[in-house]
């Protein structure tokens, strides 16, 4: 049983081990592969490990062998599915992994925008506090979000994990979601339109699955919605934000500052108009990539294999 795992390098960059997976099979490993290098690496392998590889009509056509493919991640849209189902190849995801994670990566990012740590100890291991007279300082206003209005845009898993530690810290939910649980509701958590949302939170996260209606909702308009003083997070999908609405807005004060952790085009290009707005963090799409959340992705997929060669595939996408 061969088994080949085409872009191993970003969910274990050596600090965890294939070791399961190798007990299923012989594995070759490689940390990325080229669009060129796909045919070729699969070769006559029967199992395919990506994560965002490219798997398209072209690859099934010239890999007959292969008959299951395992995506290290809980999106598929790199796979054509219908490809997939006519050459008779299963593919299974990891559907949940991350959600504890993924809300602290959005705390922390928040909590950036807030205090402005990262600024601070830059500043001091330039040398900027040894030359001030007074025994503190600081180079931005910092917030303190207790009182204030988290405005959740998808109150699934990861939307209401954010919740729960938003009110730890005193802050009061507004959640946007179809699907509304109205059991979640409470003095602290409420329901709300979006145009209430946008008008109400000092604090806005995004938390909701990327679809025709919801590419692009953060624009002009919607911004225009929000306070001055409102603060936008995104830890979803890039492409969920106007990236050149979103710059403007920042850079003429109709919101106070921005934070995400993905772009519409990643790595950016040098043109992205997000990398120089102003009050804007930006980081490379690590939400997800914890020590601990990586290991059960891994863990799950090596589940995956060993339920496809028992013949009883599980977490299968696209049928």
């Amino acid at each position: 049983m061969k088994i080949v795992i085409l872009d191993g390098g970003v969910l274990n960059p050596g600090d965890l081990s294939w070791d399961a997976l190798s007990q299923l099979g012989e594995i070759s490993v490689y940390d990325n592969s080229a669009p060129e290098e796909v045919v070729e690496r699969i070769g006559d392998a029967e199992i395919a490990i990506i994560n965002k590889v490219v798997l398209s009509e072209k690859e099934f056509s010239q890999c007959p062998n292969l008959k299951f493919i395992g995506v290290t991640a809980t999106g598929y849209n790199v796979i054509d599915l219908a490809a997939a189902k006519a050459h008779g190849v299963t593919v299974s995801n990891v559907p949940t992994y991350g959600t504890s994670t993924v809300a602290q990566f959005t705390t922390a990012l928040m909590l950036e925008l807030c205090n402005q740590v990262g600024l601070h100890d830059s500043d001091v291991h330039a040398g900027g506090w040894g030359k001030k007279p007074d025994f503190c300082y600081w180079l931005k206003p910092m917030l303190e979000v207790a009182g204030k209005n988290v405005g959740i845009i998808g109150y699934g898993r990861i939307g209401q994990a954010f919740g729960a530690v938003a009110q730890a810290l005193g802050m009061n939910v507004l959640a946007y979601d179809e699907y509304q649980n109205k059991a979640l509701e409470n003095d602290r958590v409420r329901y709300v339109d979006l145009d209430t949302l946008y008008a109400e939170a000092d604090v806005i996260s995004l938390h909701c699955l990327l679809t025709p209606k919801t590419q692009g909702m953060i624009n002009a308009q919607s911004l225009r919605k929000m306070k001055r003083s409102a603060l936008l997070l995104n830890a979803s999908r890039g492409d969920l934000v106007n990236e050149a609405d979103l710059a403007d807005a920042l850079n003429n004060g109709v919101i106070a500052g921005a934070a995400v952790d993905v772009l519409s085009k990643e790595p950016p290009v040098p043109e992205n108009p997000m990398l120089t707005a102003k009050n804007c963090i930006i980081t490379p799409h690590i939400a997800w990539a914890s020590v601990e959340a990586r290991g059960r992705i891994l863990a799950t997929t090596v589940d995956n294999v060993k339920a496809y060669l028992a013949g009883q595939p599980q977490n299968r996408v696209g049928d």
